[in-house]
């Protein structure tokens, strides 16, 4: 839409039928500054993949490990700017979503179908793990302190708390209105992170007897471990399912297109994210060898009353987290009711719809509760797609760049290492998950 001064309104690419007058004006949601664009990234970036990276390295390894972090930061950064770059790539559109993206590039049968099955299983994975996570530093909060009748209480029961708090934050109508939620979420993420760094210098300064060897002693158990190591630190950068969704509420004009906020917020967010991980994971690890526990915070034990601390910033991280990633499930729930099964738009169905969500991921989170096995598993299984993989082929297919120059190379490089990782990460998630399965007892 062109108005008098002769600027050109940017229009979302989704298609508006039958959906305008429930979703919240355009204008009024795009009203973000830069650093909104930060708390998001950092939220969800920097969350549960975090604290299982010192053990990620005792599985592969200082040097494997260490390398595998600094390469998948760098790609993931790279793939975050091919994002916002392609966001408003055609002639008065933008993309406010993953998979309108991919229809536009690959067309509707192809893009439909190739990108929105894997946007929608990180996201819904990211709030399986969060269940599980927020679960578990909540029952782990009150371990530490000893608080009478909480301290015994089986952690179903702090993922069924987890799960509840999710349907009340549920009904927060988009994801405008989670900037403050978003920004607590961010600093928790922070904090907790700078919490285990120099609680684990601390430990590690003690002297005590410690192994930097590989975890496993068999070459089965190192292949196996290897695997699940290369998920879980593809978990770490999981953002990129978002991450159009939080561009799609930065203000845009043809003169300061919403690329260029959102890229200053990424470079902060990504520094954050370097300077969290790098910290958190070579600390843990050199504290306390391969007997580090795939949640660094669950082997800190003192000062007892800051780790305690610790646990529920990580239990407000994740529930800021877990709105975050779920918010873009949420409007593709309630718009395909809304259009493909002729639903009615009301706080009704917005209530009905995300409550079951939330209990469905909840229940699953209850029957798996494997921390360490889940991050591998669904680190590969989903999370290389949205940010090595996907990203890079849109690009590929959109601008079609000279081959072998800069971009030609580093998309290539990224599809290849996502497609190793994909391949390799599921295999060892499962083998932890079964062999963590073997001593657990269903909702204890």
């Amino acid at each position: 839409m062109e108005h008098a001064n002769g600027n050109v309104e940017m229009r979302s690419a989704r298609d508006p039928h039958k959906v305008e007058n429930w979703m919240p004006d355009e204008n009024d949601s795009r009203k973000a500054k830069w650093w909104y664009s930060s708390f998001h990234n950092v939220t969800a970036m920097v969350g549960a993949g975090v604290l299982g990276l010192p053990f990620a390295i005792a599985q592969l390894g200082w040097v494997p490990g260490v390398i595998t972090i600094v390469v998948s930061w760098l790609l993931t950064f790279y793939t975050l700017w091919l994002l916002a770059e392609m966001h408003e790539m055609a002639p008065g559109l933008r993309f406010d979503r993953y998979y309108d993206l991919g229809v536009h590039v690959l067309g509707p049968k192809k893009g439909l179908w190739l990108v929105m099955p894997q946007q929608l299983t990180v996201q819904v994975a990211s709030a399986i793990v969060y269940c599980v996570t927020g679960g578990k530093s909540l029952k782990k909060f009150f371990q530490i302190l000893s608080v009478r009748g909480m301290s015994d209480i089986r952690q179903t029961y702090y993922i069924l708390i987890f799960v509840v708090l999710q349907i009340l934050l549920s009904q927060t109508p988009n994801f405008h209105n989670l900037k403050a939620v978003s920004s607590l979420a961010a600093v928790m993420s922070i904090c907790y992170s700078m919490v285990a760094f120099i609680m684990s210098v601390i430990e590690g300064l003690k002297g005590h007897p410690r192994s930097y060897d590989v975890r496993s002693h068999t070459t089965a158990g190192r292949t196996f471990d290897a695997f699940n190591a290369l998920g879980t630190i593809a978990f770490a950068f999981a953002g990129h399912s978002v991450a159009l969704e939080i561009q799609a509420t930065l203000p845009s004009t043809v003169e300061k297109p919403s690329k260029i906020p959102m890229w200053r917020g990424v470079v902060v967010a990504y520094s954050i994210v370097i300077f969290c991980y790098a910290t958190v994971a070579i600390s843990g690890f050199w504290a306390f060898g391969n007997a580090v526990e795939d949640d660094v915070l669950i082997t800190l034990e003192h000062p007892f009353w800051l780790i305690a601390i610790a646990n529920f910033m990580v239990f407000l991280h994740v529930v800021g987290s877990f709105q975050v990633f779920s918010m873009p499930v949420f409007d593709t729930i309630e718009t395909t009711l809304v259009e493909k099964l002729n639903c009615n738009r009301s706080v009704m169905l917005r209530a009905v719809s995300r409550t079951i969500f939330v209990c469905l991921v909840g229940f699953i989170g209850m029957c798996i509760p494997f921390f360490g096995g889940l991050l591998g598993f669904f680190g590969g299984l989903a999370f290389t797609s949205t940010s090595y993989i996907i990203p890079c082929v849109l690009w590929l297919e959109a601008t079609k760049p000279r081959r072998w120059s800069f971009h030609w190379v580093v998309s290539w490089l990224s599809i290849i290492v996502g497609l190793i990782i994909a391949l390799l990460a599921p295999i060892g998630g499962v083998r932890t998950i079964v062999v963590s399965a073997k001593t657990y007892q269903l909702f204890s």
